[in-house]
């Protein structure tokens, strides 16, 4: 007796969605209807189709044309965690905002922070009509709304390295670059013709790609040729012909890379807005490229290939594109504090429990050089609180936090020394800002020596914590010319606020400490230190380096003072602070 096979079925949660959408049919007939009834497909959705009476939404110039009734394809998920999606089976839509790949509606711009599965179907088409409102309405912005122009969408594999993109892009057609591999997962373009690196054509295409770009090689010559399907339709296609330059193009760089490596490329698709172009990066297979590179050694690299002998199994693997020109990309920190850091030269003296954070948040927030000095070296003890790993352990502080800033930054220059002081003394003359976080008299007594010296620019800004918990934070700065010396602001910082009860919770700044409120970290010959973990010490650290970034930033704050932080764990939680030098 052979087995019966059971038939796939919705899952309870696609089963809810239909009931739902089937109510809401019954109680506004004239609104909605369903048209077919669900159908699964192999990826396991369920698609039904459905008709929107879109006859009353109102029409603006520039907005979606819409027909008095419109048919839609919802796609409904297996589980509640992803929302359904809506798309269509014409191209009506093709190229407007917001439309991805000609016919799939973006109705949920972040499905994270934006579908509830309490909602429902309700939830849902009010999603959608809402966004045809919006669409008929002409409120769309062509410039904003496509963040890919290739499609709407983002063209990734699994296992493809990710292509990173600084350089801008050069304005001829067809261009030669290189891909240089920095680790496994990384690869970066380059325009510049010497040095190592696989060789890469980057091409410039006439337009954009409102279908996307296929998954095979001879779906996306296609779509080369004919972006718009318009052969499809019986017209002639929008552009001419660029498959076989993009062949071509192909075979010459083959031909220069190695045997059994597989050809990347890089396109560069018009945006239907204007603007910078996006660019799209990926790759044919090893054995695909051999074939390549065996035409070149038989016929040239100057062989025209007809696309349509291409074979239509051969895959494109689309690698993520880290677009990172700057005429494309916004610094997530623009407009914060630490933007006043941009294109600075720093100076931190101390890469301690503070200066170890300090130095990193400023290398993240755009200075251009950095120069840190510190005359220890790393044990373990210290990589509870600083900001070191354990293959430090035994190396210089200076060098070993240089190591790291280098690996935040390509382009950030870090001079380290061994010692209290730089090695160059002129780089005292050359900072914007120099940062003393050693919480050594002699230091500040060298600085206030340095105060009145002829051609300083440098701003002083000096940073300490309390020896009790590491969640105080004090903050000393001066700027050329104001005569204050950093002894001077500290004296005058500390009178006021022992005087003031209301900033009792800052006295340990300036009172010697108590019992306990030191630590000894080893047995033995080992100086005091304070307590604090690296969760407190990165806390003040941030706050202090915000508060620099203002001054730097802005000259209304540009006065010479000292600030007061405190983490919220600290003690009967005490407000920030700003006591100007005058005061």
């Amino acid at each position: 007796m052979s087995r019966r096979r059971t038939r796939p079925e919705l899952t309870g949660w696609q089963k809810q969605l239909v009931a739902e959408l089937r109510a809401l049919a019954t109680n506004r007939p004239d609104e909605i209807r369903v048209l077919s009834s669900p159908t699964l497909q192999t990826d396991g959705t369920a698609l039904i189709r459905v008709s929107l009476r879109t006859a009353e939404l109102p029409h603006e110039p520039g907005g979606l044309e819409l027909k008095d009734d419109e048919e839609f394809l919802l796609r409904l998920r297996s589980v509640p965690l992803q929302p359904p999606s809506v798309e269509v089976d014409h191209t009506r839509f093709l190229g407007f905002p917001h439309v991805l790949q000609g016919q799939r509606l973006c109705v949920y711009l972040d499905p994270s922070r934006e579908w509830r599965p309490t909602d429902g179907m309700s939830g849902f088409l009010r999603r959608v009509w809402d966004w045809l409102a919006d669409a008929a309405a002409g409120k769309f912005d062509a410039a904003t709304a496509m963040y890919h122009a290739v499609g709407g969408v983002l063209h990734q594999a699994e296992d493809t390295p990710t292509i990173v993109v600084r350089e801008t892009l050069p304005a001829r057609a067809f261009q030669a670059a290189r891909l240089v591999e920095r680790t496994p997962q990384r690869l970066d373009l380059t325009y510049q013709s010497a040095g190592e690196g696989h060789r890469t054509p980057v091409v410039a295409l006439r337009s954009e790609l409102p279908f996307g770009a296929a998954s095979t090689l001879a779906l996306f010559l296609t779509l080369l040729d004919d972006p718009y399907l318009d052969a499809a339709d019986g017209r002639p296609s929008r552009v001419s012909p660029q498959s076989p330059a993009f062949l071509t193009a192909l075979l010459a760089a083959a031909a220069r890379n190695p045997k059994g490596t597989p050809q990347y490329f890089v396109v560069a698709v018009p945006h239907p807005a204007g603007g910078p172009h996006h660019l799209l990066g990926g790759r044919l297979p090893a054995d695909t490229a051999d074939v390549l590179r065996q035409l070149a050694a038989t016929r040239g690299v100057d062989v025209t290939i007809d696309p349509a002998t291409i074979n239509t199994d051969i895959a494109i693997e689309w690698c993520t594109i880290s677009d990172e020109r700057s005429e494309v990309t916004t610094r997530r920190d623009d407009d914060r504090p630490v933007s006043g850091f941009r294109g600075k030269t720093v100076l931190i003296l101390g890469c301690g429990g503070l200066g170890s954070w300090v130095a990193e948040f400023v290398a993240r927030a755009g200075a251009a050089e950095i120069a840190i000095c510190d005359p220890g070296n790393i044990t373990g003890g210290l990589l509870v609180r600083q900001n070191y790993g354990e293959t430090d352990i035994g190396r210089p502080k200076a060098q070993a936090l240089a190591t790291r800033l280098r690996q935040i930054r390509d382009e950030l220059i870090v001079t380290p020394s061994e010692g209290l002081i730089p090695d160059d003394l002129s780089t005292f003359l050359a900072a914007d800002l120099i940062v003393d976080a050693t919480v050594s008299l002699a230091i500040t007594a060298a600085l206030d020596v340095l105060s009145d010296t002829p051609g300083r620019r440098a701003k002083f800004a000096q940073v300490a914590t309390d020896a009790a918990s590491g969640m105080l934070g004090l903050l000393h700065l001066t700027t050329p010319g104001d005569g204050v010396t950093l002894s001077r602001l500290d004296e005058l910082a500390g009178q006021s606020v022992l005087a003031d009860a209301q900033l009792e919770a800052f006295h340990p700044l300036w009172q010697n400490s108590h019992g306990g409120d030191e630590l000894v970290p080893t047995r033995g010959c080992s100086v005091p230190t304070f307590h604090g973990s690296a969760a407190d010490l990165a806390a003040v650290a941030a706050n202090l380096v915000n508060l620099i970034g203002l001054h730097l930033a802005a000259d209304d704050v540009d006065v010479p003072g000292t600030h007061l932080v405190a983490t919220p764990y600290a003690s009967r939680g005490a407000p920030h602070r700003f006591l100007p030098a005058s005061g």
